[in-house]
């Protein structure tokens, strides 16, 4: 289906099934891993079968969740880079909080506290994949000595810590600008939201459309 001339593809079917896909295994993940962390959660190993199934799959999901994501992060590497217009960007963060958007520099696909959220989640990600490697019994915790096995726990527990905040932080900001779940569920935004929001970007993606209709 032809996409109308008010709209622009932010997100291919691709993208978007990764998307959905992660979000789910990191919630499941963060419920059945809180599950371990403290007694008072302990029920949330439900979420996964009860605790036996839990202790099993929560690190396979684990590996899931790091095959997505680095899929993902790979192929977008490029637009989290931060430039110039990003730096201003994240000076004048008081009119992005007063939703002064007028007074912000035009940005690229991807604006700087997006950009935060991706290097923040390559880090933790990264962090929760060598922890969990060493902690992950009966496969490899052997092949470590104990007090490697409790410093990863702890840095385990901080990294998870630090993935579920930028998550939050994530959903709160794009349901805080509207058009940004849709764009997520649809695959498409408006050119007058692109302009808004993300003005470097909607220029390149007119460019490129303006390029593929020339004879």
């Amino acid at each position: 289906m032809k996409m109308p001339r008010d709209r622009l593809i932010r997100y291919s079917p691709l993208d978007r099934a990764n998307h959905w896909t992660m979000a789910m295994v990191f919630v499941l993940l963060a419920l059945s891993g809180l599950a371990f962390f403290h007694p008072a959660f302990f029920f949330l190993s439900h979420t996964l079968g009860g605790p036996v199934w839990a202790r099993i799959l929560h690190p396979f999901l684990g590996v899931v969740l790091v095959l997505l994501f680095y899929a993902m992060a790979a192929r977008h590497v490029r637009r989290n880079l931060l430039g110039e217009n990003d730096v201003q960007w994240m000076r004048q963060i008081g009119d992005v909080l007063d939703n002064r958007d007028e007074k912000l520099p035009p940005v690229g696909k991807y604006n700087p506290g997006q950009k935060l959220v991706y290097w923040s989640l390559v880090v933790s990600i990264a962090l929760l994949l060598i922890s969990g490697v060493i902690m992950w019994r009966p496969w490899f915790a052997g092949y470590f000595p104990i007090p490697l096995i409790r410093f990863a726990s702890l840095l385990h527990a901080v990294s998870a810590f630090v993935a579920i905040v930028t998550i939050v932080v994530h959903v709160y900001a794009a349901i805080w600008v509207k058009g940004s779940v849709r764009s997520m569920t649809r695959g498409w935004v408006t050119r007058a939201w692109a302009r808004h929001h993300h003005g470097l970007w909607a220029r390149e993606q007119e460019e490129a459309q303006r390029r593929e209709q020339q004879p």
